[in-house]
């Protein structure tokens, strides 16, 4: 028995120190696993480190008073890392909400009213040429001039509807876009409400002339209302436009148009289009191919944040069946809206006659659409950056008493308007 008794004797003494060797190891592996995921994470804290000392380096330098079109600095405070971290490259996203308060005096009824305008676009560049963009806003979507809701009617939710999609393509001069897209003529509110987004194709070319003069030219097919049976409605539209400096501080900018519109087909129209034009048989009276001369002038000599424009625009119907068809607005304006501090007073006096411009795209400021005369009065104030805040009054009556049954008495339309964007 003792040949067999000693080798297990050995055995039994040698066990503990197998385990205890195999603690060790077990130990020194854990050990070398933790040194290993230390050298990592120094190492990943060098490459954050250098990371945020690059984007340090090439941040932009802070702007003391953007202006209401730039993203308020001051919104979400966060570190340019985490600005960076934010952005998406060729992503450009902006937007408005206006709160508006309006008093109407001199109709049968005062009338006063709250009112809501938000509106959030966004952008795309596909490529260095190629970028699409949309905007989304409330409003009723068959009004096509204007995105303002009345507040009210037992807290019913908003109307909200896809505004602007579009496809734009740019290559030095020359820019084209297609879809649903924002206004690319230069205009006045005579002709041309801020709210309206043409839709079908545009295109401009831009010419730099030299001297701080430019040139260019713009076309636009207008899509208004397509008809399986009848000819579609459309317009063709052009436009030349001219800036040149006359001195150091004062510059002259000039635009011709001509906008030749089809009504072949009024099946998609609604009262909110036809408006104030003469109308017969359910179809509008005249035609309407409008010739537009609009006119600047500008002088920057008395200060940066004062400068003073004067600006008429002439427009006249050569399709008008009747005899009102002219209209002009001359505006005298002093100041800007573009930083914080920035005041600007305008006055303006306006003449259209019945059938001097396509009602259904024409501003939604008054009752009236067209056959008025107007005066009007601004003031606007930017207390902080992405904040304007304006007052203006509308003292106005119908123009000639042949195409109204309304008698031609003076009303009076005043708006405080309280809007911030970003």
């Amino acid at each position: 028995m003792r040949p067999i008794a000693l080798p297990l004797a050995a055995m039994a003494m040698a066990s503990p120190a197998l385990a205890q060797d195999s603690r060790l190891d077990a130990l020194e592996r854990q050990l070398a696993d933790q040194q290993q995921r230390i050298r990592q994470l120094e190492a990943l804290v060098a490459q954050q480190a250098a990371l945020i000392e690059r984007i340090g380096a090439t941040a932009p330098a802070p702007v003391s008073a953007p202006s209401p079109q730039l993203v308020a600095a001051t919104a979400t405070p966060a570190t340019p890392a985490t600005i960076s971290a934010m952005r998406i490259p060729g992503l450009d996203v902006s937007g408005d909400l206006r709160i508006r308060q309006e008093w109407n005096y001199g109709s049968a009824r005062d009338r006063s009213r709250s009112v809501l305008r938000a509106r959030l676009r966004a952008s795309y560049a596909v490529t260095e040429k190629l970028a699409i963009g949309t905007q989304i806003a409330t409003g009723d979507p068959d009004d096509p001039n204007s995105t303002d809701v009345t507040l009210g009617n037992f807290l019913d939710d908003f109307a909200v509807s896809l505004d602007q999609a579009f496809i734009r393509y740019a290559d030095g001069g020359l820019t084209a876009v297609a879809g649903k897209f924002p206004q690319i003529f230069q205009r006045t509110d005579m002709v041309w409400d801020g709210d309206v987004s043409p839709q079908g194709l545009g295109a401009s070319y831009a010419v730099d002339l030299g001297g701080g003069a430019k040139a260019d030219a713009r076309a636009l097919y207008f899509v208004i209302d397509e008809a399986s049976t009848a000819r579609d409605s459309d317009m063709l539209g052009g436009q030349v436009t001219l800036t040149a400096p006359l001195a150091s501080d004062l510059k002259l900018g000039f635009a011709g148009s001509y906008y030749h519109y089809r009504l072949g087909s009024v099946a998609g129209a609604d009262a909110g289009d036809f408006r104030g034009n003469l109308l017969s048989g359910g179809r509008y009276l005249s035609d309407f191919h409008l010739v537009e001369g609009l006119g600047s002038l500008t002088y920057a000599g008395l200060s940066p944040r004062w400068p003073l424009t004067f600006t008429a625009d002439y427009v006249r119907n050569l399709g008008a069946a009747v005899p009102g068809d002219t209209g002009f607005n001359l505006e005298f304006a002093a100041g800007r809206t573009a930083q914080r501090g920035d005041w600007r007073i305008a006055y303006n006096y306006s003449e259209v006659e019945v059938d001097s411009v396509f009602a259904a795209f024409s501003h939604d400021n008054l009752d009236l659409s067209t056959n008025y005369r107007l005066h009007g009065f601004g003031i606007g104030y930017v207390p902080a950056s992405n904040l304007l805040l304006d007052l203006i009054w509308y003292h106005y009556q119908p123009l000639d008493a042949r195409y109204t049954t309304a008698p031609l008495t003076w009303l009076d339309r005043i708006r405080l308007n309280f809007m911030v964007s970003f």
